[in-house]
C-alpha cells in the first residue's frame, strides 16, 4: 500500500513535526525560507493527500483543483485560517486544521510590548538619542509618553489571546479593562475584572484600544474612519490580530491629523508592507507631542 503524500510549504516548520510525518508519509518540503511562489505551490500540491501550509499561502479553488480529488487534509501552522477557502474545502470534504494555541503567549507578550513601546514613546526616544536631540531638547516632560498605570484599556476580541493580554496587564495597575466580543459574556475575562462594553462605547472610553479579533466578514475594516473618530485624541491603537480588520487609509489619516495619538502594528495589508507605503512615513508620529 502506497504511503500518503504530504507537501509542506516552508522549511522552517519544526523538524520534530516533519520527522513525525515522515514515519508514515512521503513528505516533500519547499526548500526556500520565503513565501512559496504561486507556480511552485500549484506544482507542489499536485497529487498530494495532505498539505501543511502557512498564513502566507492562499489556498483557494485553483490550488485545490491542482491538488486533485485525493486531497484529504489541510493543516495551517497558524491561528487564523482566512487564507484557506473553507467553503470550497467543505464541498470537497477536506478536513482543515489550525494551531490555535501555538502563539498565544508570544502574541500576548508582544501586544503588551507594543503598548508599552508606543505609549512610552520608545521608538521616538531611541531616534532622539541617535540623532543627538537629547542634549538640546530635554525638559521634564520631554518624550514622557503615557503609561499603563491608571489607564483604561479596551480589548476588541476576548478570546484566548485577548485573555492572555488582560492577564499580563493587571500587574501594571490599569484602572479599568473593557472588552467587546460578539460571544459575550466571556466568564474568564469577567473573573479578571473585565467589563463588557459595546464597541463604540469602548472606543470612546479607552486610553489604549487593542485589536485582538478574528478576521471575518463582520470584522473586516471595523477600525475605520468612524471608529478612529470616536477614540480619544490621546488614544493609542494596537493591532496584533489581522491586518484586514483595519482600514489603513483611515488609520493613516487619523494619525496624520492627530485624531489619535499613536499606533503600534504587528500586522498589515499586504505583508510585508511596501517600503514606500504612506504608513511607513509616520514612524515618529508622536514626536512633536508633549506627553
Amino acid at each position: 500500500m502506497s504511503r500518503p503524500k504530504i507537501f509542506v510549504t516552508r522549511p522552517s516548520v519544526p523538524k520534530e513535526g516533519i520527522d513525525l510525518l515522515r514515519q508514515t508519509c512521503d513528505v516533500e518540503v519547499y526548500n526556500e525560507e520565503k513565501p512559496i511562489p504561486r507556480d511552485a505551490l500549484l506544482k507542489g500540491v499536485a497529487g498530494i493527500d495532505g498539505l501543511l501550509c502557512l498564513l502566507t499561502d492562499p489556498i483557494d479553488k485553483e490550488v485545490l483543483d491542482a491538488a486533485g480529488p485525493q486531497l484529504k487534509v489541510i493543516a495551517t501552522m497558524s491561528v487564523g485560517f482566512d487564507h484557506i477557502d473553507i467553503e470550497e474545502c467543505i464541498k470537497r470534504k477536506i478536513v482543515v486544521s489550525n494551531t490555535p494555541h501555538v502563539s498565544t503567549d508570544s502574541v500576548a507578550e508582544f501586544t503588551v510590548l507594543l503598548m508599552l513601546a508606543v505609549g512610552r514613546r520608545l521608538f521616538d526616544s531611541a531616534a532622539a538619542i541617535k540623532n543627538g536631540e537629547w542634549v538640546y531638547s530635554w525638559s521634564p516632560l520631554w518624550l514622557c509618553g503615557q503609561g499603563l498605570k491608571n489607564a483604561t484599556v479596551g480589548i476588541v476580541g476576548m478570546g484566548r489571546i485577548g485573555q492572555a493580554v488582560l492577564r499580563r496587564l493587571l500587574p501594571f495597575g490599569i484602572a479599568k479593562a473593557l472588552y467587546y466580543d460578539v460571544f459575550h459574556p466571556i466568564p474568564p475575562a469577567e473573573e479578571m475584572g473585565a467589563i463588557y462594553t459595546p464597541f463604540e462605547d469602548l472606543l470612546k472610553q479607552s486610553d489604549y484600544v487593542v485589536a485582538m479579533c478574528n478576521l471575518s466578514d463582520e470584522t473586516r475594516g471595523i477600525f475605520n474612519k468612524k471608529a478612529f473618530g470616536l477614540m480619544k485624541t490621546s488614544a493609542v491603537f494596537v493591532n496584533t490580530s489581522r491586518g484586514g480588520v483595519v482600514n489603513q487609509d483611515d488609520l493613516y489619516d487619523a494619525l496624520k491629523s492627530g485624531q489619535i495619538r499613536a499606533a503600534g502594528l504587528d500586522v498589515m495589508v499586504p505583508e510585508p508592507l511596501p517600503k514606500d507605503h504612506k504608513l511607513t512615513t509616520l514612524p515618529n508620529i508622536g514626536k512633536y507631542l508633549e506627553c
